[in-house]
């Protein structure tokens, strides 16, 4: 009985040996691969990633043909020009020398613009004006989405290359936030495809409600003013002209107007959507001072020059949202946003003007599905 006894327990200690090398060999393993099989895992989620990218880009791909045929009815076959737009590059301007590099970047964003929009004109003949701009529009979303998706190529490609989890590394960490991205960029095809305001269009939203029912003009390209009167002021009320999709060029608008009025006017009041810290509510309003205006900063830097050149105090009104709501169909949030940014505008002239004084109000923003 002894001895059986041990036996068991010899036995016993040489499988817990054999478990015990094991472990330790395993551990020396990983030691030596941890960082390669990390790589791998990381590799495997980024490349997943990109066959949902890919996926999403041929389908913005699809629904652009789609809507180019039967908007424009360009009567051949037009995929292989929408590749071509797809592939479109702008090479960036050189900053060696700074001086004029905003005249410069201005006469380059209005040459990319006129081409861009002729290479639509010429693949959608028949379409009108609002439906070209809302082509536009699509067909630049789809761009942005190619660019996007050739991005994460190129750099999960050079990972797997060179299996640098450096590279590897700064791929994968910000493979949410462009997800984030390309989510709201996808949501942003339909509404483009259906013309319907969008969550940038916060701004002609609040503008358009002002200039109601009042004769409208073209002061700059793509930009339509009213002359409208409030409580013994004149409301120089301006927008970029729907219900295309289109930006205009506010700082030309505001330029014009500034200019006619030989700098006799009291505030600049600009409205524009703006990006939202998380725990902020979205359509929430936060108001300041400066030119509420995204894109290059051309738009803003000629702006503030007029402003300072006429002694014109501006008033900001920004309307927050998330980055899934730019491009996204207008939510109920943002819609009350602009109500309350309307009562904002209202309560900033009685404030901060006088009875007779001239008030320039700006509504900044793509201006799709918002009419004049």
């Amino acid at each position: 009985m002894t001895v059986l006894f041990a036996q068991i327990l010899q036995q016993e200690t040489d499988l817990n040996m054999i478990i015990q090398t094991l472990f330790s060999f395993a551990f020396i393993v990983y030691l030596f691969y941890a960082q390669r099989l990390q790589s791998l895992q990381m590799l495997n989620q980024i490349e997943a990633t990109l066959r949902r990218l890919k996926k999403i880009r041929d389908e913005a791909r699809g629904i652009s043909i789609n809507a180019i045929n039967e908007v424009g009815k360009p009567g051949v076959d037009i995929s292989a020009k929408v590749d071509r737009i797809m592939e479109f590059i702008s090479i960036p301007l050189t900053e060696m020398d700074p001086y004029g590099i905003v005249d410069k970047l201005d006469h380059y964003l209005k040459v990319n613009h006129d081409i861009f929009e002729a290479e639509v004109k010429a693949i959608a003949p028949n379409a009108a004006e609002v439906e070209r701009q809302n082509l536009e529009n699509l067909v630049g979303l789809t761009f942005e989405l190619n660019y996007i998706y050739k991005a994460m190529r190129h750099n999960y490609l050079m990972g797997k290359k060179t299996m640098n989890i450096y590279i590897i590394l700064q791929v994968h960490m910000i493979l949410p936030l462009i997800m984030q991205l390309v989510e709201s960029l996808t949501v942003g095809i339909q509404a483009t495809r259906e013309g319907i305001p969008i969550g940038d269009s916060v701004g002609p939203i609040v503008a358009g409600r002002l200039m109601k029912d009042y004769p409208k003009r073209d002061i700059s390209k793509e930009m339509v003013s009213a002359e409208v009167p409030f409580d013994g002021r004149t409301l120089i009320v301006m927008k970029a002209k729907g219900p295309g999709g289109t930006v205009g060029t506010p700082d030309e608008a505001i330029m014009t107007a500034l200019n006619e009025k030989e700098g006799k006017v009291k505030i600049i009041i600009m409205i524009d959507a703006a990006g939202k810290m998380e725990g902020e509510p979205v359509g929430a309003i936060s108001e300041g001072v400066g030119a509420a205006i995204g894109g290059t900063g051309k738009e803003k830097f000629k702006i503030e020059e007029i402003t300072v050149k006429y002694k014109v105090p501006i008033h900001a009104i920004a309307i927050k949202q998330g980055m899934e709501h730019t491009m996204a169909p207008l939510v109920e949030e943002l819609a009350e946003g602009a109500e309350k940014a309307g009562e904002s505008v209202k309560r900033i002239i009685m404030d901060y003007s006088q009875p007779g004084d001239i008030v320039i109000v700006a509504g900044i923003g793509n201006t799709i599905g918002v009419g004049q």
